[in-house]
């Protein structure tokens, strides 16, 4: 069951309730018996999987330089 949050647009209390998806939005705010509303929340972006951070484009130094020490192999002229 999700969680909402809501706020009393007198009191300004907030609070949570565990309720079905289902279920009615409460009306009444338990301090004050004033009208409660629920509090919409943005959702949070995450980025996960290559191409996402800027060090997923970059070699590795160290492969670098093992690359730079391997003799590249060069064909002969002539034979």
């Amino acid at each position: 069951m999700p969680i909402y949050e809501y706020e009393c647009s007198l009191c300004y209390f907030r609070f949570e309730r565990k309720q079905r998806f289902e279920e009615e939005p409460l009306a009444m705010c338990p301090e004050c018996q004033g009208k409660a509303g629920r509090v919409i929340h943005s959702v949070p972006i995450i980025f996960n999987g290559s191409g996402f951070y800027i060090t997923d484009s970059r070699k590795d130094s160290a492969t670098e330089k093992a690359e730079e020490r391997v003799p590249s192999k060069k064909k002969r002229k002539g034979k």
